[in-house]
């Protein structure tokens, strides 16, 4: 596991583009036969890509956080954007499939990925968090969820956002997490910017094809810096960042949330007109 610390919006005026991608990009996720994970201290969010192939894979992180077991003082989310799998949680099969996710309440102490077809692996993308108190575990399937719809053509953001942990559709303490599909023709996601002072969040791009490439913004509104993302590469934003980001082709974007709330629309737009 990879350890990011915590930034603040003075640092990255002095960084590089190296130094920019290094301090908050993760370029690879997803490793076949691999568990991938990524520590950030801003609100102490875990992330990456779990890819099973021929043996299960599981996550066995206790030193590194204090604890006995992973999960001893956390919850999880997981999306599916690969083949077919199945998540075992002690002893307990949910068969996740592509695009189906996971909820998981803290106190679950093992965890097993599998997919059902090394050929075409299951890429568990997970976030964790730390949470207060024990909520039901809870499979978020796809094919069961109504995507709210934003944007507008003209604009060129026309989307639809589904939200996975979210309380429309499980309790959490802390985390939220769900996906946003750009409609054909569309390529801005959410303009004009927003922040969100009270949650960080981290986005994993991807359904990119090789020469697409996500130009995604932070920084503060009056000094803005870039990062240029190609297919499902992940980026850490801090809260006290704007949030947008645009790209040659429409994509799809997984999105997790921490902090002090779980409201989804808790966010301040910024007006265009103090973009720099």
């Amino acid at each position: 596991m990879e350890t990011r610390y915590a930034t603040d919006p003075k640092g990255i005026k002095r960084l590089n583009t190296t130094e920019l991608r290094e301090q908050f990009m993760v370029e690879k996720v997803f490793i076949e036969g691999d568990v991938t994970l990524t520590y950030t201290h801003h609100d102490r969010m875990i992330f990456g890509g779990v890819t099973p192939t021929t043996e299960p894979l599981t996550i066995k992180l206790d030193k590194e956080l204090g604890v006995n077991y992973f999960l001893e003082r956390r919850e999880l989310g997981v999306i599916n954007i690969g083949g077919d799998g199945e998540i075992e949680l002690d002893g307990e099969v949910y068969e996740i499939n592509h695009r189906d996710g996971l909820y998981v309440g803290r106190g679950t102490k093992d965890l097993q990925f599998r997919s059902k077809d090394k050929s075409n692996p299951a890429k568990f993308y997970i976030n964790s968090v730390p949470a207060h108190h024990t909520y039901p575990t809870v499979k978020l399937d796809i094919n069961k969820m109504t995507p709210l719809e934003k944007g507008e053509a003209e604009t060129l953001n026309e989307r639809k956002i589904y939200q996975y942990v979210h309380p429309n559709n499980c309790e959490s303490c802390q985390l939220q997490m769900g996906y946003t599909v750009l409609s054909k023709g569309s390529a801005w996601n959410t303009m004009p910017a927003h922040t969100h002072e009270r949650r960080m969040e981290v986005y994993l791009y991807f359904d990119m094809d090789e020469e697409t490439r996500a130009f995604h913004f932070m920084g503060e509104p009056e000094e803005t810096r870039h990062l240029v993302l190609s297919n499902e590469q992940a980026v850490i934003s801090p809260s006290w960042s704007i949030h947008t980001g645009v790209a040659t082709n429409n994509y799809t974007f997984i999105w997790g949330m921490c902090g002090e709330n779980i409201t989804y629309d808790d966010m301040d737009h910024v007006e265009m007109s103090r973009l720099r």
